[in-house]
C-alpha cells in the first residue's frame, strides 16, 4: 500500500507514534509519505520506503495567523495525486482531521476516493479539542472520517462523554519496537551518571503543569534521604525553571541532572532503575511503556490510560494523582534491595512486550485494508 502520514513532527507522544508507525510500515515494503511542516525528529529518511514532504506556509501581511491548515489540505491534494496514495492516515484531531476531510472533498471533485483513518492521541480530545471553539469541528472531523482509532480504552470513553460521535471508535494502543531496545547495561556506561551504589531515577516529558513536576522533585526528595539516589530529568517545557528552583531549595540540586530534550533516551532508560510518571492526566503513557521495554519499573499515577500499561504491583505501582506520600512509599519498595528491584524490572519488560510492533502494526494494516474497502 501507498501511506501518507500527517502528524506533528515533534517530541510528543503523538509524533513518535505516528512516525514509529510509518518505519514499521516501511520495513513491512509498505511505501510511506510523511506530510508536515518539518522532518518528524525520530524519522531515519535512509529507509528507501519512506518518503517526506514538507508543508510551507507563505507568509501574508494579510493575515494575523498564518493558515496552516489551508497549505497542508492542498499539499495532501497534490501528494495524493502525485504518489497515488492509497490511503490517509491522520494523527491528533487538530488540524490534521480538518485538513485531511477538505483534502478528501477537493479530490471528490476529480473522482479521486481517499479513505482517511483519524487517531485520537489525548489532548487533541480531552484538552485543545473540547474548547467550545474548536468543538465543532473536532466533532465534524471525527464523524467524517472513514475509520476512527485512539491509544487507550480511556480516551475513547472520554470521546464519547465529550463529543457527539456518530462513527465507531477502535482501540489501538501505542506500541513499541521491543526487538531494538538496548538493555544490557554492559554497554550502558551507567557510572557516567551516577556511583555503583547510587539508584538512578528518571523521568522525561514535555514538563508542562499536567506531567506534574514538582511531585516528581517531591518524590525524589524522600528517596534520596533514605538511599543514594540521581534523578535524570529529560525534556523542555515551562516547568523546568521552577523545578530547577526547587531542587535548591531542597539542597539536592547536585542530585539531579537536566538533560533537555534528548534523541538518546533509551542510552538513559538504559542505566535508570526507577521512572516517575505522576501526571494529571494522560491519554495512554508512552513514556512508561518506553520505560518499561528498556527493563525500567513505573511509579504513576493511575490517570487517564496509564493503568491500560503500568500493571499495579507488576510492572510497578499506581497511586491517586498527587499522593506524594504513597508514590514515593511504593518506589522505596521497588529500590530497596536488588532482589525486588530486579523482579520489578523483568516483570515491566514482560508487560511491555504485550505492546510490541509486531503485535500492534497488524491491526492498524487490517484498518487501512477496510478503509479501503469503504472505498
Amino acid at each position: 500500500m501507498k501511506i501518507a502520514i500527517v502528524c506533528y513532527p515533534t517530541f510528543g507522544g503523538s509524533g513518535v507514534v505516528a512516525t514509529e508507525l510509518g518505519i514499521a510500515l516501511a520495513k513491512l515494503d509498505h511505501e510511506v509519505h510523511f506530510i508536515t511542516y518539518k522532518q518528524p525528529v525520530r524519522l531515519d529518511l535512509l529507509n528507501p520506503n519512506i518518503h517526506f514532504h514538507e508543508v510551507n506556509v507563505p507568509t501574508y501581511p494579510l493575515f494575523l495567523y498564518q493558515p496552516y491548515e489551508l497549505a497542508l489540505s492542498s499539499k495532501l491534494v497534490g501528494m495524493i495525486k502525485k504518489y497515488k496514495i492509497d490511503v490517509l492516515h491522520v494523527h491528533y484531531a487538530i488540524p490534521h482531521a480538518y485538513a485531511g476531510y477538505m483534502a478528501k472533498k477537493m479530490l471528490e471533485e476529480e473522482g479521486i476516493h481517499i479513505p482517511m483513518v483519524t487517531t485520537l492521541h489525548g489532548t487533541d480530545i480531552t484538552l485543545v479539542g473540547n474548547h467550545p471553539y474548536y468543538k465543532p469541528a473536532v466533532t465534524f472531523s471525527i464523524n467524517n472520517s472513514d475509520i476512527v482509532t485512539s491509544v487507550s480504552q480511556n480516551l475513547k470513553e472520554d470521546t464519547l462523554r465529550l463529543f457527539r460521535i456518530r462513527k465507531e471508535i477502535q482501540v489501538v494502543p501505542n506500541f513499541i519496537d521491543v526487538s531494538h531496545q538496548k538493555t544490557d547495561f554492559t554497554d550502558c556506561q551507567r557510572e557516567l551518571m551516577a556511583t555503583p551504589e547510587e539508584r538512578i531515577v528518571t523521568h522525561i516529558s514535555n514538563f508542562r503543569a499536567v506531567k506534574r513536576i514538582q511531585d516528581i522533585i517531591a518524590i525524589f526528595d524522600t528517596i534520596q534521604k533514605r538511599m543514594p539516589a540521581k534523578l535524570l530529568m529529560i525534556g523542555e517545557g515551562p516547568e523546568r525553571k521552577p523545578a530547577e528552583e526547587k531542587c535548591k531549595e531542597l539542597g539536592i540540586k547536585d542530585k539531579v541532572i537536566f538533560f533537555g530534550n534528548s534523541n538518546e533516551v533509551d542510552k538513559i532508560l538504559c542505566f535508570s532503575d526507577l521512572f516517575l510518571l505522576p501526571s494529571e492526566r494522560e491519554s495512554f503513557g508512552l513514556a512508561a511503556l518506553e520505560a518499561m521495554v528498556n527493563k525500567v519499573p513505573v511509579i504513576s499515577s493511575n490517570a487517564g490510560g496509564i493503568p491500560e500499561v503500568n500493571n499495579h504491583g507488576i510492572s510497578g505501582f499506581l497511586s491517586e494523582v498527587g499522593d506524594i506520600d504513597d508514590m514515593s512509599k511504593n518506589a522505596i519498595e521497588i529500590l530497596k534491595d536488588d532482589y525486588t528491584l530486579e523482579k520489578f524490572k523483568q516483570n515491566a519488560y514482560h508487560e511491555a512486550q504485550k505492546f510490541d510492533v509486531n503485535v500492534i502494526v497488524p491491526k492498524y494494516i487490517a484498518l487501512y485494508e477496510s478503509a479501503l474497502a469503504i472505498t
